[in-house]
């Protein structure tokens, strides 16, 4: 592993997600990133940085649930207090292809790009611990979502997070807020579509038997 630098971590700390991946990808050179490598090489920025980058592939069609597990373990463990993850050794050794890190910059949405340019440092609630911890707990119910199967359930609440932790990594309070007002909403979204399609899935074997 390319040992970390601490003044491009915090100058990464502060950079939009295009800058932030093109960072990280420059900082391990190798074909593929393991979680574990950026979660050492980023410190107390770890939570923030790989929530960000796991959550981004959410964006792509069919690839939300595949990251699900190890967002729950980062979200559990910062609504515990952590101030630095410890990656179970399956989940560590779990790594991303340098190549599609680089591509997933390109595949923030248009709404996403139009945050990114208000998102600055401003102090506040939601980013003192008190605040990361609300946010390591909305964290591991979105994860659960992405576990879940469900029509469009997967989107809206992952969209939210991703902005949560964008303001996480920038230790923005305002960006933060909105992206928890974005997350409880499509929590509550997924939540009720997730219900109604248990509801008619009883009801269908309520007529099959």
């Amino acid at each position: 592993m390319t040992p970390a630098d601490p003044a491009s971590a915090d100058h990464s700390a502060g950079a939009p997600i295009s800058r932030i991946v093109a960072e990280v990808a420059a900082r391990f050179p190798g074909e593929r990133i393991s979680l574990g490598d950026m979660a050492e090489a980023f410190g107390d920025r770890a939570f923030g940085l790989l929530i960000l980058l796991l959550l981004l592939p959410s964006l792509l069609p069919g690839m939300a649930s595949v990251f699900g597990l190890p967002v729950l373990i980062l979200g559990i463990q910062m609504g515990l207090g952590r101030r630095v993850p410890k990656l179970p050794g399956f989940i560590a050794r779990q790594s991303i292809k340098r190549d599609d890190l680089l591509r997933l910059a390109g595949a923030s949405s248009t709404w996403l790009r139009k945050v990114e340019r208000y998102v600055k440092p401003r102090p506040g609630f939601f980013t003192s611990p008190a605040g990361d911890k609300l946010f390591g707990w909305l964290t591991a119910y979105v994860a659960i979502m992405l576990i879940l199967p469900g029509p469009g359930t997967n989107g809206p609440p992952a969209f939210g997070n991703i902005i949560m932790a964008l303001g996480l990594v920038e230790h923005d309070n305002r960006v933060t807020a909105w992206g928890v007002g974005l997350t409880v909403a499509g929590c509550a979204f997924a939540t009720v579509v997730l219900l109604i399609v248990c509801w008619l899935g009883i009801k269908a074997l309520g007529y099959v038997f």
